[in-house]
């Protein structure tokens, strides 16, 4: 309980602070060792003597913008970014009497990187679930220290939507780098590989937190499943801070809103495990509603599959229906799309909900945005998806996307299960087959006449078949029997 008073009266300080301020103050991520988005009218802002004048000067080309001080003391301007490079910049902020100067800041690519566990999971680890490749890749990091920016928000939870927030921007270098975002950390250094401009992550993430924490009380309060008052009764058996509803959207994400960035990152969803038919509206009403307020139309968004896991029991389905439900939010979201992970676990390791793969998952990630946002030619960023099925008596013939040349293995394929009429799921024999493109046959001497198909549809259920660019085939099934 001191933990949650701290943390909430701490986070209401910060914002009666910025508001009442007599001085010039700036919130952390409007400071130095910053990255701007590049070729934007990048947002800048903070708090001044209400009614006081405010000039804001950028060093690329020594342009002043001028602001007033509203009359709770914020004050807003948008400069003009130049294009990408790996040149030092500067910003100088006057205002009540005091210059202050924002030194080593970047221009390039900022993304918003933000969820639970497995965004907020660092490179050092958690106790008992390491990064695999970690030590090399902190050890390494200097390599990116004027490519590669990092800002990451500390849990902050709040009742009310606050104005600031703690979480300054650092630069990449070993020091820093044990407590970045993993999985945001791998995407940035892919992209920069690619793109060869610098990138910038926020990481705006609380472990275990649903879809429901980053919404606001004006969105939660149209569904009947939420409570807030009734959840945050610390006597409830089932209570943990972490599960509450908006929290995070009032004490971590609004203070952020409408700094300029690139897109949202976005790996969440083993909270939501069991709530799978309400995900896909949530989760679109969630990033409707961000992007409203940042205000830059509609901005990407990249998502990760919630990985293979007990959830209770191996041979279950929850986490698999709520894999589904992320591919149908995904496809009702404008400008959006999912990486596949069931390949990025290893044996043994079904309780642990923190797989230690996260540079595949970083760099799927970094192929995505390479291709849809920057226009890069040659790379692979889809994942093999079920299309279509025709039926045979005991052989089914799969038809799929993102699969023209085929899959590897192309025989002794695993993973594949059909069913009869009568809905009782068998172990299946799957191959390559070669008709007008490449299709999977799937056969089972226990089942006369196929009437569904599943791939890798179970809690627990990794998959090995992978298209001709490494990217696994994403789990899929056929029939909708399990609601």
């Amino acid at each position: 309980m001191k933990i949650n008073l701290r943390n909430l009266v701490m986070g209401i300080a910060v914002a009666g602070f910025a508001c009442g301020a007599d001085a010039l103050t700036l919130p952390d991520i409007v400071n130095r060792n910053m990255m701007l988005q590049q070729n934007s009218e990048a947002a800048l802002w903070g708090w001044a003597k209400p009614g006081s004048p405010v000039k804001v000067v950028t060093g690329w080309n020594g342009k002043e913008y001028t602001a007033k001080a509203a009359k709770d003391g914020r004050w807003d301007v948008k400069v003009t970014t130049p294009a990408a490079s790996y040149d030092i910049q500067t910003v100088t902020i006057t205002g009540d009497g005091e210059t202050r100067t924002l030194d080593n800041v970047l221009v390039g690519e900022v993304w918003f990187a933000s969820g639970q566990s497995n965004m907020e999971m660092p490179l050092r680890g958690f106790w008992g679930a390491p990064i695999e490749g970690a030590n090399k890749a902190i050890a390494e990091s200097g390599k990116y220290k004027h490519a590669i920016r990092f800002a990451t928000v500390p849990k902050n939870r709040s009742e009310v939507p606050l104005d600031s927030v703690k979480g300054e921007w650092v630069e990449c270098v070993p020091e820093n780098a044990p407590d970045f975002s993993a999985l945001g950390y791998f995407f940035a250094r892919e992209l920069n590989n690619i793109i060869d401009v610098p990138v910038g992550i926020i990481n705006c993430s609380w472990g275990g937190s649903r879809v429901e924490g980053w919404l606001p009380k004006e969105i939660l309060d149209r569904y009947p499943d939420v409570d807030y008052e009734a959840e945050k009764d610390e006597s409830r058996p089932d209570y943990q801070e972490y599960m509450l509803p908006m929290i995070m959207y009032n004490g971590m994400l609004h203070p952020l809103m409408g700094y300029t960035v690139r897109g949202f990152l976005w790996n969440q969803g083993e909270s939501n495990v069991g709530k799978h038919a309400d995900y896909p509206s949530r989760f679109a009403t969630m990033i409707e509603h961000w992007r409203d307020k940042w205000g830059q139309g509609e901005i990407p968004v990249y998502c990760v599959e919630v990985p293979p896991h007990y959830y209770g029991d191996e041979q279950g389905t929850w986490g698999a229906l709520l894999r589904e439900a992320q591919r149908k939010a995904v496809e009702i979201v404008p400008n959006s799309g999912i990486v596949a992970t069931v390949d990025l676990v290893t044996p043994g390791t079904s309780f642990q909900i923190h797989p230690s793969k996260k540079r595949e998952i970083g760099e799927r990630l970094a192929y995505m945005a390479a291709v849809r946002d920057y226009g890069v030619k040659g790379i692979a960023c889809d994942s093999p998806e079920f299309e279509s099925m025709e039926v045979d008596g005991n052989k089914a013939i799969l038809h799929f996307r993102h699969a023209d040349d085929g899959f590897s293995p192309e025989r002794d394929m695993e993973g594949f299960e059909v069913a009869g009429e009568d809905g009782v799921f068998h172990p299946a024999q799957a191959k390559q087959v070669y008709t007008d493109r490449c299709n999977v046959e799937v056969t089972s001497d226990k089942v006369d006449k196929i009437a569904a198909v599943r791939y890798c549809f179970k809690n627990w259920a990794p998959g090995n078949i992978y298209g001709m660019r490494e990217l696994p085939l994403a789990p899929f099934r056929t029939d909708n029997w399990e609601k």
